[in-house]
């Protein structure tokens, strides 16, 4: 089943045929409309638009703990 015939299944379950013609004229009356927006409309995306928008660092993570360097003391 595709996802429009499922969406098409879920408004004949949920609304009277009252209500499915009136969302057909709606949706008819937006259609017809030459500057009508289309596209889910994301509402996180629009408040953060540089989320996950970063370079991966290309260097392999450590697999082993790097060694301890010994300090060396300065005698004056």
């Amino acid at each position: 089943m595709s996802k429009i015939t499922g969406f098409v299944v879920w408004i004949c379950s949920k609304f009277s045929r009252q209500q499915i013609e009136r969302i057909v004229r709606e949706l008819t009356a937006i259609l017809k409309t030459p500057d009508a927006i289309f596209g889910p409309r994301d509402e996180f995306k629009e408040k953060h638009p540089n989320y996950r928008n970063f370079a991966a660092d290309p260097t392999e993570p450590l697999t082993e703990p790097p060694l301890k360097k010994k300090l060396k003391k300065t005698t004056r």
